[in-house]
């Protein structure tokens, strides 16, 4: 797909969203897929961002994220809205307290389910791609949460009829046409890149000439190719200084984007579950 495609498409879902919902909110971790849908919506709404900007600081970022994400809130001049459990910063699988799966959902998704429950926000818009993991091939564009936040894709029928005992829960979404409209959510996920791909994303900040998060760039020959907390992300092997070697490498590439996560949460299973509770 060419990139005016993507981007059109991308557009278009977001104002859907914003004509279907009252009080959504957009997720940020300052990297390059959550920066990219940042700058989509400016441009799908004439650069205003109408939406708060929501930044779940675990207290385990790096000072690089930190410092970019109040160089581009000033720069750009949204609404940024920090959420920190009472826990950041006091527990992480290092020093042996929680495992990587209890973190997460202590340090991310709790926060970010009271943040809702606070604010009243009716849609979440995140920048999640189905190529980066398998548990996210399986999502909708518009994809509906329960009052507890789960995520569920099928479950078994009352009555088995036609040739599968399961049921979709997840709306069908062909030839473009979304349902955005669900009467029990609790909140709708939107998400505007799950036809991207990592060299999409990378072609798209060249073009735009979209500000860059340093830790992406190498540095010692070394760069980090997904970004996360301290605590489960490590840099990959590179030489990659300019965006336009970022995108020759993600070509030339035969392993996976996240392969610098800590391998134990990215398991199909752990996912499975963290992503049941409402991570992204």
């Amino acid at each position: 797909m060419f990139l005016k495609e993507l981007v059109d498409k991308s557009i278009y879902i977001l104002r859907e969203a914003k004509a279907e919902f009252k009080n959504p909110c957009v997720l940020w971790s300052t990297g390059k897929d959550s920066t990219t849908v940042l700058s989509l919506i400016r441009e799908a709404f004439f650069g205003e961002i109408p939406w708060d900007v929501v930044h779940i600081d675990t207290g385990w970022k790096f000072k690089e994220i930190y410092e970019f994400r109040d160089r581009l809130q000033k720069e750009w001049g949204f609404n940024l809205v920090i959420v920190k459990s009472p826990l950041a910063g006091k527990i992480n699988p290092i020093i042996g307290n929680v495992t990587h799966f209890e973190c997460c959902t202590k340090l991310k998704t709790e926060p970010l389910r009271n943040l809702i429950e606070e604010k009243g926000y009716d849609a979440v818009i995140v920048s999640i791609r189905r190529d980066e993991h398998a548990m996210r091939n399986v999502e909708r564009v518009f994809s509906p949460r329960d009052r507890n936040f789960r995520w569920k894709f099928v479950e078994r029928k009352e009555r088995k009829t036609g040739d599968t005992p399961f049921e979709s829960l997840q709306p069908t979404e062909l030839w473009d046409l979304y349902r955005n409209y669900f009467e029990d959510a609790h909140h709708v996920r939107v998400h505007p890149l799950l036809h991207w791909t990592e060299v999409d994303v990378w072609r798209y900040i060249k073009d735009r000439n979209l500000p860059v998060n340093p830790l992406y760039f190498s540095r010692n020959g070394k760069r980090y190719r997904s970004l996360g907390c301290k605590t489960c992300t490590v840099p990959i092997e590179s030489d990659a200084k300019t965006v336009d070697q970022i995108i020759t490498e993600v070509l030339m590439s035969k392993v996976p984007e996240r392969v610098g996560r800590i391998q134990d949460k990215e398991r199909e299973n752990v996912m499975r579950q963290l992503r049941a509770l409402g991570y992204m």
